[in-house]
C-alpha cells in the first residue's frame, strides 16, 4: 500500500525521550483510504511520541470538525469530534498489529507509519447516529421541516371539517342516556 510520506516517523535519529508531532487532517487524508462518509473535515492531531530503550510510546489526540448529513433530515452540519489513543510500540520477529494497543515492528525497522493509526482512531470517533444540534434544541429550519409543518396543518385542517360534517344525530344521544341511567 502506498504510503503518506508526511505521516512517515523514522525513529531511528530521535534521541531518547519525548517528541511533538502535530498534524491538520482535512478531506484529502481521508480520499487516501477510499473514506466518503463525510464532505469534509477539519482535524488537528497531537502526537507525543516517546522513544524509550526498549520501545516507543505514542499518545494521539485528535479534535475537530467533520461536515456529515443528519441522519433524520438529511440536512449537513458540522460535527464536533474528539478522541484519544494510546499505541505501544515494541520490536519483535515480525510486523503484528492484532492487538489495538499493541504493534510489534520487525527488529530492522527504522520507521513508524502512523497515518492508519490516525484514520481509524478519527473514524471510530465519530458517531454511528448523526443528529442536527438544531434538532435537539428545535431551531432547525429546513425546506424538508417546513413541508412537513404545511402538510401537518392541511391534516389538522381536514380532520376537523370531517368531524364537524360528522356530528352525531341527537336521537342516538337519547339512547345513549337511557344506557347510562341504568
Amino acid at each position: 500500500m502506498k504510503q503518506l510520506h508526511e505521516f512517515l516517523i523514522p525513529f531511528i535519529g530521535l534521541k531518547l525521550g519525548k517528541h511533538q508531532f502535530d498534524y491538520q487532517i482535512n478531506k484529502t487524508f481521508f480520499d487516501f483510504f477510499k473514506y466518503d462518509d463525510f464532505e469534509s473535515s477539519d482535524i488537528k492531531v497531537s502526537l507525543v511520541f516517546e522513544k524509550k530503550s526498549t520501545m516507543l510510546e505514542l499518545n494521539f489526540k485528535h479534535q475537530g470538525t467533520v461536515h456529515v448529513p443528519c441522519d433524520l433530515t438529511n440536512e449537513m452540519f458540522d460535527m464536533p469530534i474528539k478522541g484519544k489513543l494510546k499505541l505501544i510500540v515494541q520490536f519483535g520477529e515480525a510486523y503484528n498489529d492484532d492487538n489495538d494497543e499493541l504493534l510489534i515492528l520487525p527488529h530492522g525497522e527504522h520507521q513508524i507509519d502512523v497515518s492508519q493509526t490516525i484514520y481509524e482512531m478519527i473514524v471510530l470517533s465519530i458517531p454511528l447516529k448523526r443528529i442536527h444540534p438544531g434538532i435537539k434544541a428545535g431551531t432547525l429550519d429546513t425546506e424538508v421541516l417546513q413541508k412537513l409543518k404545511e402538510l401537518s396543518v392541511t391534516e389538522t385542517t381536514i380532520t376537523q371539517k370531517e368531524t364537524e360534517t360528522e356530528k352525531i344525530d341527537p336521537r342516538w344521544d337519547k339512547l345513549k342516556q337511557l344506557l347510562t341511567e341504568k
